[in-house]
């Protein structure tokens, strides 16, 4: 009987690095002078920021730097997820931030109508909120891999377990 081969398609972000993030973008917008007099803030909850600021203009200001620095922490952009701007406390800008954890099942869905379409020799299955391809030889999961990286899906993928 062939061996089987199989890799999981799965989005997971080191919550760890996004405070890394938050407090070092904390830490230069304390010192920037275009912020100087002005309340801005972010606070880190469980699994989301908010952002606080004098107006949209600081907020995406804020949002700017927040960014550079969960680039440079490794925490892909497509897995933030903005919210709507609202009012905040003493005439405020607030605005929530959320992560993409897991892959939402329309996308799961998606993911595995196009491997179905491309007519690899493979199959892909949805385990909760991650997909998981399975495949006799390893050279179809890694032209998968790349057909799937090379498509724009519109979420954070990555491609764990890959035996």
């Amino acid at each position: 009987m062939a061996e089987e081969n199989s890799f999981d398609i799965v989005s997971r972000i080191d919550f760890q690095e996004v405070s890394n993030a938050v407090n070092i973008a904390l830490k230069e917008i304390r010192t920037r002078f275009d912020f100087k007099h002005s309340p801005v803030d972010i606070q880190l909850e469980k699994d989301k920021l908010i952002l606080f600021a004098e107006d949209s203009f600081k907020l995406k200001s804020l949002r700017e730097v927040l960014e550079q620095k969960l680039v440079k922490r490794h925490i892909p952009l497509k897995a933030v997820i903005y919210q709507k701007i609202e009012p905040g406390p003493n005439q405020t800008a607030k605005q929530e931030v959320h992560f993409q954890t897991g892959i939402p099942i329309e996308k799961a869905r998606e993911i595995v109508k196009l491997i179905k379409q491309k007519k690899f020799r493979a199959q892909a299955a949805i385990q909760g909120d991650e997909v998981r391809v399975f495949s006799s030889k390893k050279d179809i999961l890694q032209e998968i891999i790349a057909y799937l990286k090379a498509e724009n899906l519109g979420i954070h993928m990555q491609f764990t377990n890959y035996r």
